[in-house]
C-alpha cells in the first residue's frame, strides 16, 4: 500500500535537511548579510557600521541613478519584448512539427545552455566588431557590386555594430531566447487541437486563429516567458559589459563598480536589493494575473 510523505514525516525532513542546511547558509545567511549592508556606512578603509541609516536608498533614488534605473528597465523591456516576437513563431514551429523532429528542435533550442556565458559573448564580438564577420560579408557584397557597376558604390564604410546600446539589446535578446521559448512551447504543446480545428472550420481564419484561440490560451507560458526574460535581463552584468560602450552600462554594472572599484558596499548592497524587491513585485503581479486567469477559466 503507498504510503503519502505525511504518514512518513521522519524520511520526508530527513532528506529535505541537508538542502535546508545548504540553502540556509550558503544562501539565506550571506543574502541577509548584504541586506544588513544596505542599511550601514562604510567605517575607515575596510569597515561597514550597520547605523540603520534609509541614506543609501535614498540615494538609489537620485536623478543619476534613477535614470539608470530607467534605462536598464527600457532595456530589459526591448529584450522581452523581441524575444516574444521571435521566440512565439518558433515555439508554435516546435509545437507544431513532427514528433520525430521535435527532441532535435528542442536541442538546438537547450544548446546554448552547453557553452559558457563569456565564451557566447566573445563570440558575439567576433561576429559584431568592425573587422567581424558580419561587416566582412557586407565588405565582400560590396566590393562585387563595386566591380560590377566599376566602382559607383565608393568606398565601404564598416557599420558600428559593437559598443553601443544596439549591440547590448542584440546581445541580451541572444542569451535569453531560450527561456522565452521553452515556456512558450510548454503551454502551446497541451493546447487543445480540436479548438484550433473547430476556429479554422468556422471561418476564422489562421490570422484570427492565432490571436482569439492560440494567444489567449498561452497566457500563462506568455506571462512565465516574460517574466524569467525580463528579470535576468534587467539584471544583466557581463552582456552590457563586454558588448556596450560608456552610456550602455546598466544597473549591474553600476552595482559591480559600487562594490569594487568606488568600495562603497552599502551602497552597493542598497542598489542590489532594489532589483531584489522588484523581482518580488514582477513575481506577484504574475501571480495576481494568473489567478485571475483561473477564476475566468474555473
Amino acid at each position: 500500500m503507498e504510503q503519502s510523505w505525511r504518514q512518513a514525516k521522519s524520511i520526508f525532513f530527513t532528506l529535505l535537511s541537508a538542502p535546508l542546511v545548504w540553502l540556509v547558509l550558503f544562501f539565506m545567511v550571506p543574502l541577509g548579510i548584504v541586506w544588513l549592508y544596505s542599511f550601514g556606512q562604510n567605517e575607515g578603509l575596510v569597515g561597514i557600521a550597520f547605523t540603520g541609516t534609509w541614506a543609501n536608498y535614498q540615494n538609489a533614488f537620485s536623478p543619476l541613478y534613477l535614470n539608470i534605473f530607467l534605462k536598464s528597465f527600457f532595456i530589459a523591456g526591448i529584450t522581452t519584448l523581441l524575444c516574444l516576437i521571435i521566440g512565439f513563431p518558433v515555439a508554435m514551429a516546435i509545437t507544431f512539427a513532427p514528433e520525430r523532429w521535435k527532441p532535435w528542435l528542442l536541442l538546438l533550442i537547450m544548446l546554448p545552455f552547453w557553452t559558457n556565458l563569456l565564451i557566447r559573448t566573445y563570440a558575439l564580438i567576433a561576429v559584431l566588431r568592425t573587422k567581424g564577420f558580419v561587416n566582412m560579408g557586407l565588405e565582400t557584397i560590396h566590393n562585387g557590386l563595386n566591380a560590377v557597376t566599376g566602382g559607383a558604390m565608393g568606398t565601404f564604410e564598416p557599420l558600428m555594430l559593437l559598443n553601443n546600446n544596439f549591440a547590448v539589446v542584440f546581445g541580451l535578446v541572444f542569451v535569453n531566447l531560450p527561456f522565452m521559448v521553452l515556456p512558450l512551447y510548454s503551454a502551446l504543446d497541451r493546447l487543445d487541437r480540436s479548438l484550433l480545428e473547430a476556429s479554422l472550420d468556422l471561418g476564422a481564419g489562421h490570422i484570427r486563429t492565432l490571436f482569439n484561440v492560440i494567444v489567449p490560451m498561452a497566457g500563462a507560458g506568455i506571462a512565465s516567458g516574460v517574466l524569467i526574460t525580463f528579470i535576468p535581463a534587467l539584471g544583466s552584468y557581463l552582456t552590457p559589459d563586454l558588448l556596450g560602450g560608456p552610456d550602455s552600462q546598466m544597473i549591474a554594472n553600476v552595482i559591480e563598480s559600487q562594490f569594487k572599484r568606488a568600495n562603497n558596499w552599502p551602497f552597493g548592497a542598497a542598489l542590489s536589493f532594489l532589483l531584489v524587491y522588484l523581482t518580488f513585485i514582477a513575481i506577484a503581479i504574475q501571480g495576481v494575473f494568473e489567478a485571475r486567469a483561473r477564476r475566468r477559466t474555473a
